[in-house]
């Protein structure tokens, strides 16, 4: 039989041998290191991950805030009428969900860590809450909408965080926020086609097969959420070292890309369990600092859960106010994609997080200024705007903690844990007593963005200051690294330990 030679990270012919007669990509797993293939072969990787991963979890994304907000538009349909729910009532079935997603995100995104097939961990919690979902639609009184609301806040919780965990994975820190926020757009927009979804069914579907139109919104959600999960399980790559759809040369290449980014490689060592990893995030200051940005800035821009009742103050019909909601989401979503790829480009994180906070407080001083439907409407767009920043804070996490991977996870965890408390918050804010004109429930939006921004400028400067440090210090980022990543990704690269421990040197924080 014949034997094909293989090449090492530097070229040079290896002793490992396999049949010719294998893919070519299979030859060796160092074989796409070589110069003459190396940047064509990431641009190849990069190219199958974003046709794959991407598309996958921006439509999981989509139907997540669909399923979470359905309650909004089914209210204007009679939800709050048919299970004879008071004003309070429908505040805590809002609210309840936050009190099992924010909690459960922690120890959900260290069992994503830990756990070796991410894509059948997010894409079984994806069926589970669109099954969840579609049972609010038989739901009879208050105890069964609050039971769905408890229950479907679990399983959700497992897919942001591991989401971007599982994006920081495959992407450098500068590929990392146009995936995420291209991802996050995913959600923006699903407040746009949740509402235009929410229109043509509440519209059209009232009283067929003598069901109410809002019962069918989750039926038919539901349903499209289960399908998504389904395919998730199989179009999601896992980990690197272990995707089943790339070759053995490819996983390294990938392995190689995120070692060389942070001079360490991307694994965790056999001290690195997911315990472990979530006591170096409880002993991290920057964690509570971006705990505390997410949480104000979610509080701040608690409108997104209110979106079609804050709408409906313009005058319109119900089909009307869900239609004329979605164009201030789609633009938010687009500006949210040329953000993150501007942030990629450049390296900064501060202002691509911040200046689109200042349009959302831009927006509701324009709403207390005026009850015009113009003015009203052009509040909308700016206060949606505020989204795209949010869509950034999460990536300056990943970036600002690296490694170990254990930690990460965890810290992803507690800081968009900590956050949706905020949202949790927010549905006590923005009470039908203050309508039209909301002036209490803005006027927490803007202190609330107020403090965001601020903290935001602390996390920049801490940042700051450490570079200075590590430039002023001959062992520069090496004195926090673990000696074991860094002979690993000596091995996976192909040079020497002193190399790669050069390279760790040169690791600055991006702020």
């Amino acid at each position: 039989m014949k034997t094909a030679e293989h090449l090492d990270g530097k070229g040079v012919p290896d002793t490992h041998k396999e049949t010719a007669c294998e893919d070519e990509n299979d030859t060796s797993d160092g074989i796409l290191l070589h110069p003459e293939r190396r940047e064509h072969a990431e641009r190849a990787l990069k190219t199958k991950l974003d046709r794959r991963l991407l598309p996958t979890v921006i439509a999981i994304y989509i139907m997540n805030y669909i399923d979470r907000n359905a309650v909004t538009a089914a209210r204007l349909k009679g939800l709050e009428h048919d299970l004879h729910l008071s004003d309070i009532q429908y505040s805590v079935v809002l609210a309840i969900l936050f009190v099992s997603y924010c909690p459960a995100q922690i120890p959900s995104n260290m069992v994503c860590a830990y756990f070796l097939t991410p894509s059948l961990y997010i894409g079984t919690c994806t069926v589970i809450w669109g099954l969840t979902s579609l049972l609010v639609g038989v739901t009879k009184d208050y105890a069964g909408i609050l039971a769905c609301r408890i229950f479907i806040g679990l399983p959700e919780a497992a897919f942001y965080p591991g989401s971007i965990y599982l994006l920081s994975r495959w992407y450098t820190r500068k590929e990392l926020a146009l995936r995420s926020t291209g991802l996050y757009a995913g959600l923006i927009t699903s407040n746009a086609f949740g509402n235009l979804m929410a229109a043509g069914v509440l519209g059209g579907m009232e009283g067929k097969l003598g069901i109410r139109a809002w019962r069918w919104l989750f039926y038919i959600e539901g349903a499209i959420t289960i399908f998504i999960g389904l395919q998730a399980i199989w179009l999601l790559p896992d980990y690197p070292d272990n995707t089943r759809w790339l070759s053995r040369a490819e996983r390294r290449l990938a392995r190689v890309r995120v070692a060389e980014d942070v001079g360490e490689a991307d694994e965790d060592t056999e001290e690195d369990t997911p315990w472990k990893g979530l006591l170096l995030a409880l002993k991290e200051p920057k964690v509570y600092i971006f705990a505390m940005i997410s949480f104000s800035e979610l509080l701040g821009l608690g409108f997104s859960n209110f979106l079609p009742t804050i709408t409906a103050t313009l005058g319109f019909n119900t089909t009307d106010t869900l239609l004329l909601a979605a164009p201030p989401s789609i633009l938010a979503a687009i500006l949210c994609v040329v953000n993150g790829r501007h942030a990629d480009r450049t390296g900064e994180r501060f202002w691509h997080i911040t200046i689109w906070w200042l349009f959302s407080v831009l927006g509701y001083i324009i709403a207390q200024s005026t009850m015009a439907v113009g003015g009203r409407y052009l509040s909308l767009f700016l206060l949606s705007l505020g989204q795209v920043g949010f869509a950034m804070t999460i990536v300056w996490v990943s970036n600002t903690i690296p490694r170990p991977p254990s930690k990460r996870a965890a810290s992803i965890g507690i800081v968009n844990g900590f956050g949706n408390l905020g949202n949790l918050v927010s549905s006590f804010v923005w009470k039908t007593e203050w309508s039209p004109r909301y002036t209490p429930s803005m006027v927490i939006g803007i202190c609330a963005l107020t403090v965001a921004i601020t903290l935001a400028f602390v996390m920049r400067t801490v940042l700051v200051h450490e570079n200075k440090r590590m430039d002023q210090d001959e062992q520069g980022a090496l004195r926090k690294a673990k000696q074991e990543r860094i002979e690993k990704a000596a091995k996976l690269e192909g040079i020497t330990v002193e190399e790669a421990a050069e390279k760790k040197r040169d690791f600055r924080y991006l702020y």
